[in-house]
């Protein structure tokens, strides 16, 4: 959401599910490394709801009435550069992901995250040959946090129906 008359932009990070050891503040300062890490110029917006809404927002924007851990949403070319889009996170499902990868919520959160910025940095790991898969590897690593999607997908698959 913009300024009013300024032509920079507010990122908004809502927990409207909360997440065990998880802030807005902290989710917030994530958001801007990781962006920063990734390239991606202008403000991202991150949602972290209920698997209802994910469901929602997945069958209307996708045309899939199912629910998924992530779904990015980028900006609109007239708003680029100084907005990049929206994330919205599952936190059901990123805590069930969390338990069953042996890591806490909060950084399955960070993950989900990350998944989401490579995403609308315009990666799209289902037609890229592994590019997307490569970066955000990479990225994990220099971000310090567990596994990544793509990289977990190809060993084992925890019970998610992950789209974004």
């Amino acid at each position: 959401m913009p300024h009013s008359g300024a032509s920079s932009w507010i990122a908004l990070v809502i927990l409207q599910k909360r997440v065990v050891g998880l802030t807005e503040l902290a989710l917030d300062r994530f958001v801007a490394r990781a962006r920063r890490a990734a390239g991606l110029r202008g403000a991202v917006n991150v949602l972290v709801t209920s698997n209802d809404e994910l469901r929602s927002l997945n069958r209307r924007f996708r045309g899939k009435d199912q629910t998924t851990d992530v779904l990015s949403f980028p900006a609109l070319p007239s708003l680029k550069p100084r907005y990049a889009g929206d994330i919205a996170i599952s936190a059901e499902i990123a805590t069930h992901n969390a338990r069953a990868l042996g890591h806490t919520a909060a950084e399955e959160i960070k993950i989900l995250v990350l998944h989401g910025i490579l995403h609308l940095r315009g990666y799209d790991h289902e037609r890229d040959r592994g590019r997307m898969a490569r970066r955000e590897q990479k990225l994990r690593r220099d971000l310090r946090l567990p596994i990544g999607l793509i990289e977990r997908a190809t060993k084992t698959r925890p019970r998610s129906r992950r789209r974004a």
